[in-house]
């Protein structure tokens, strides 16, 4: 990994770490991590003691002291416990700092993705990345449980190395080395070696294992797409099963698996090659000590205690020297998380930078409509929809906006919400709930009907304000009598609605809102003329203040309007009245 990268991993976990450790429960998270810490560090002096113990334990072993070996099995009982407590609290601790995190950061990252319209605007800037609700869902909780795992282990790793260092420096003794005519003395010389063996493992663990970082990241991505198209299945099973789209959509799935199976396939050829390294290294790092202390051992200079003390402090040592050996595939895994999470960031980032040249007055009670306006698609040339409009839609109680498919009906009406970036000039609108606007496919939310009927409104607000008898007359209106007595089953509406109905559901929103102005993008195309007609009436009987602004293709529609904006080609647009 070069220092560039590694560069852009620390600045990276920068940005994503850094907003928590100091917010306003930074107090209690550095509270919890400090307990944490001294948990660990108490562990390490535990084990520090289980060192010590070896050597007494098997000096009485060899030596027959019978009365002495229960006393030091029930002195390690009694350290066994405290360390298994110990153990217990950390891990408890930990998992509850990492649910504090998580928490943090879902929230957080839940309103940027939410604020502004980011989230649309990543898709009319083309940069939508792909399964942002992963990378919320699952990259968020990865990313906080591998770094308090990585950080707090490599703590521990740093006090034990220091515990341990000064004990196997003792216990090393000094070793003379001729070379020639020469001797040469080395102090600690076991320490030494140690560090040697671990530099050499940890490189050789990156040049083997390296590769596991791009194939982490991409297998992520491909088993979202894999679940991902599913549920788009899930999603329009209806349209699908009329097309008998049952082959192409299994192809896809078999396709993406595939892609899924390669990935993780070339992932396990990866960590076979890396485990194997990895198990050879730390095998070899249990005899090497052995091999160190036999001479001394067979010229019966120590006792079987020593050498079992040397060989648990050199694992100790070593040990903590290869915590990056050891935690290479984990440290992968979080590189691979923070990529997409800092991907999710930077395209976040840049669509709430986003500017446009369009002039909004969301609170404008003297005139609602456009005033020199032009439109443009996103692309290089900036190709010009609708050019010079102005329209005063105080002047019409309604309006029909008509033309051929392509020539920016819909895009006029984003624009007229502020959902299009890409347009210059005013636009003036009252209040936001003096308005609303209603797309040709409509949303319905997870849970009740009733949710269901009062979206974007928090349904209590709507129980408030209205009896289900009121709710129940407007589902009538609306020609939605079957529904009456289901306002408060939970299911999935917009599965078990057709789309006729779920736009006839849109209308009740009117009726209960009663916005000033209604903009309906093509929100009755999936009803008939007659049924349409009558919602149309219904909303002049109902609200005949409301002000009407439509896109349609029917001409059927036309008698129901005071006024027609015809969109042409070239920007090119003119209104009869």
């Amino acid at each position: 990994m070069t220092s560039r990268r590694i560069m852009y991993y620390l600045q990276a976990f920068k940005i994503l770490a850094l907003g928590y450790w100091r917010s306003e429960q930074k107090w209690k998270a550095y509270g919890i991590l400090a307990v944490v810490l001294i948990l660990n560090l108490a562990s390490v002096f535990l084990t520090v003691l289980v060192n010590d113990w070896y050597k007494e334990f098997w000096d009485v072993l060899q030596a027959y002291e019978f009365d002495s070996f229960w006393y030091l099995v029930g002195k390690f009982s009694l350290i066994a416990a405290i360390y298994i407590a110990i153990g217990v609290y950390s891990v408890y601790l930990q998992q509850l700092l990492q649910i504090k995190w998580r928490e943090w950061l879902t929230d957080k990252y839940l309103v940027r993705w939410m604020e502004n319209r980011a989230y649309y605007k990543l898709k009319l800037m083309g940069k939508d990345m792909d399964n942002p609700d992963q990378r919320i869902s699952e990259d968020i909780n990865q990313f906080v449980a591998l770094t308090l795992s990585l950080t707090i282990g490599l703590v521990r790793q740093l006090i034990t190395l220091v515990a341990f260092t000064v004990i196997l420096w003792n216990l090393s003794g000094i070793i003379t080395v001729p070379i020639g005519s020469y001797e040469f003395t080395i102090y600690g010389y076991m320490v030494w070696l140690s560090l040697v063996y671990s530099i050499v493992g940890t490189y050789l663990t990156h040049k083997v294992g390296k590769a596991l970082i791009n194939l982490n990241y991409e297998q992520q991505k491909y088993e979202a797409d894999f679940r991902f198209a599913m549920m788009r299945v899930r999603e329009n099973t209806e349209s699908i099963a009329f097309y008998r789209g049952e082959k192409p959509e299994l192809e896809n799935f078999l396709t993406r698996f595939k892609i899924v199976i390669g990935n993780f396939r070339d992932i396990m050829t990866r960590q076979k090659i890396l485990n194997g390294f990895t198990a050879g290294y730390g095998q070899l790092a249990i005899i090497i000590p052995l091999l160190l202390a036999a001479p001394r051992w067979f010229a019966k200079e120590v006792q079987v205690g020593w050498i079992m003390q040397v060989s648990n402090a050199f694992g100790q040592v070593q040990g903590a020297m290869s915590y990056f050996v050891d935690a290479y595939t984990t440290i992968a895994q979080w590189c691979s998380v923070v990529r997409r999470l800092d991907g999710f960031n930077r395209h976040v980032s840049e669509a709430l930078d986003l500017k446009s040249d369009l002039m909004i007055d969301n609170a404008s009670n003297i005139k609602v409509g456009i005033e020199n306006v032009d439109v443009f698609l996103p692309n290089k040339n900036k190709d010009v929809l609708i050019k010079n409009c102005t329209i005063d839609l105080m002047k019409y109680q309604s309006l029909l906006i008509m033309g051929a498919s392509g020539v920016g009906k819909s895009t006029l009406l984003r624009t007229l919400a502020g959902l299009w970036s890409y347009a210059k000039g005013n636009v003036y609108l009252p209040k936001e709930e003096e308005f609303l606007f209603l797309p040709q496919r409509p949303y319905l939310p997870l849970g009740s009907l009733r949710q269901a009927i009062s979206y974007p409104v928090v349904e209590e607000v709507i129980s408030e304000k209205y009896s289900d008898e009121e709710i129940k007359e407007i589902l009538i209106a609306c020609k939605l009598e079957n529904l009456v007595d289901k306002l408060d089953i939970v299911d999935d509406w917009s599965r078990i609605l057709s789309l006729g109905e779920q736009q006839r559901i849109a209308f009740a929103r009117i009726l209960l809102y009663k916005p000033k102005f209604v903009f309906l993008d093509e929100a009755t195309s999936a009803l008939d003329e007659t049924l349409e007609g009558n919602l149309y009436d219904m909303l002049k009987t109902y609200l005949p203040d409301t002000r009407i602004i439509s896109i349609a293709h029917r001409s059927s529609l036309i008698c129901k309007h005071q006024a027609i904006l015809k969109l042409k080609e070239k920007g090119c647009w003119e209104i009869h009245e």
